[in-house]
């Protein structure tokens, strides 16, 4: 059996894993992702108790229970680029015999979920409201070191968005990957559902003009009004392609929830985006209770 090299699978002193700083013992089955580091305390502080706290740079990870359910909160930091890591690295501890450095004989699927913020992109889905991601569309590269495949209802989609928006055979090649059907059915009607759209950065990539010009200076009203079948794109933000590709690729259930705390079209802020993420965080967390996960 392959053994898996100390430069590739590097584990510390702790024999915790080399990002995250966690060991195999102290991951749940379910997992919130979350960008922000401070955000995970505001989601365990809803929880019965902690079991384990681990600490590593941006990477903060709560381990406890929400009534009998035994999650972990991971914060991921920003970026496509973090979630490799991330998902990469709660896989290994799921799934890699750190003594030994063997793939486990027996595979653990994981249940995935992030909890963030994002930018609506169409007009009737207002600020502070909550977002759940049908498919995660990626402006990023992370998915394209990789070898998987999209089935045929995913290679309509992005063949479709390529001609609508022209973004092909250029500096920018989008993938696009389908999040856990089974997921987005224990959260119903609470969420706007549509395909979130993740961009590798927050200006340019997403539109903004502050001191530069833009490439794409159309995109976003072309992300509006994409459709592809009964599909259309509801929100962007900068994680949830590489959740969905790497999830898909590695055998685990992953959804993206969001809430919208700026309308790009209609041009809105929150006025209390504190109070819009914690309706996030409450609301998922009631769903994730009553569910059979």
């Amino acid at each position: 059996m392959f053994k898996i090299p100390e430069s590739e699978l590097i584990l510390d002193k702790r024999g915790a894993i080399y990002h995250l700083g966690v060991r195999p013992e102290e991951l749940a089955k379910i997992i919130i992702v979350v960008g922000d580091p401070d955000r995970v305390k505001k989601v365990t502080q809803h929880f019965d108790r902690v079991e384990t706290t681990c600490r590593h740079r941006e990477f903060i990870t709560h381990t406890g229970y929400l009534g009998n359910k035994r999650i972990s909160v991971i914060s991921t930091g920003i970026g496509p680029d973090n979630i490799d890591i991330a998902l990469n690295e709660i896989d290994a501890l799921a799934n890699i015999d750190f003594e030994n450095r063997v793939i486990k004989t027996d595979f653990v699927p994981l249940h995935i979920l992030r909890l963030g913020t994002s930018g609506s992109l169409q007009a009737d889905i207002p600020v502070d409201e909550l977002v759940a991601g049908t498919h995660g569309l990626g402006f990023d590269n992370v998915m394209h070191y990789y070898a998987i495949e999209n089935n045929e209802s995913e290679k309509k989609m992005i063949a479709d968005f390529k001609a609508h928006t022209g973004l092909q055979n250029g500096n920018v090649t989008p993938y696009i990957f389908s999040g856990s059907t089974s997921l987005l059915s224990l959260f119903g009607n609470a969420y706007h559902q549509g395909i979130t759209v993740a961009c590798p950065g927050f200006y340019g990539p997403q539109g903004r003009i502050l001191r530069l010009p833009l490439a794409y200076p159309g995109l976003i009203e072309k992300l509006t009004n994409f459709k592809t079948g009964n599909h259309r794109i509801s929100n962007f933000e900068m994680e949830s392609s590489a959740i969905y590709g790497l999830g898909r690729a590695l055998g685990h259930e992953c959804l993206s929830l969001n809430v919208v705390v700026a309308n790009r079209v209609t041009q809105q802020f929150s006025k209390d985006g504190d109070a819009a993420v914690e309706k996030l965080i409450k609301t998922s967390l009631e769903k994730i209770a009553d569910s059979n996960l």
